[in-house]
């Protein structure tokens, strides 16, 4: 079986393509975690927010949702000059904003999972794609999904990063078919 190219070599890459891309979540925190990381990749590659991933966890000790929302701009432009995360306050901000909208779904709906889950009816769409030139960049329940979030005072949630989103969650697998990580190769592991 072949498996998808878009790691390359990098062993970063590599293990988050076969431990975690594409693999369902519904842990909330988690869930945190990949939003915040898919929007700091805005205007950048992958491996570069794979490979300041660790630091993020210690800036925003390990996402702690109810953490990030108390978080002041003072404490913001420190985490900027002290660890080794990307630097634009713009996304850095977006961690405060985007936590205290989390904690606002999670009183509404019971927990961010549900929320997120239900616009795919808690099933995982499974694409079925032969290539990696197949995979979309965005999708009508990305386009979807994006409107919903804005109007809740997220940011750096366009339908392009809540594409990468959705597969970071599991919410849709786009592993080629050839992938032995596609989940309907990896079902008797």
């Amino acid at each position: 079986m072949s498996a998808c190219e878009w790691p390359g070599n990098n062993p970063i890459m590599q293990e988050y393509h076969d431990k975690e891309w594409c693999v369902p979540s519904h842990d909330d925190t988690y869930m945190f975690e990949m939003l915040i990381l898919e929007g700091a990749q805005a205007g950048l590659s992958w491996s570069i927010v794979l490979a300041k991933r660790d630091e993020y966890r210690k800036a925003f000790h390990n996402f702690d949702i109810d953490y990030c929302a108390s978080l002041s701009d003072e404490e913001l432009e420190i985490i900027r000059g002290q660890f080794n995360v990307i630097k634009n306050m713009a996304k850095l901000r977006a961690v405060r904003s985007n936590a205290i909208a989390v904690l606002k779904i999670q009183s509404e709906f019971g927990s961010f999972s549900k929320f997120l889950w239900s616009f795919s009816e808690n099933t995982p769409m499974n694409n079925q794609l032969k290539s990696q030139e197949e995979m979309p960049a965005q999708s009508v329940l990305s386009e979807q999904i994006s409107k919903e979030l804005k109007k809740r005072n997220f940011k750096f949630v366009g339908p392009v990063i809540i594409y990468s989103y959705m597969q970071a969650i599991g919410m849709v697998d786009d592993h080629i078919i050839t992938c032995p990580y596609h989940s309907l190769n990896r079902s008797g592991s």
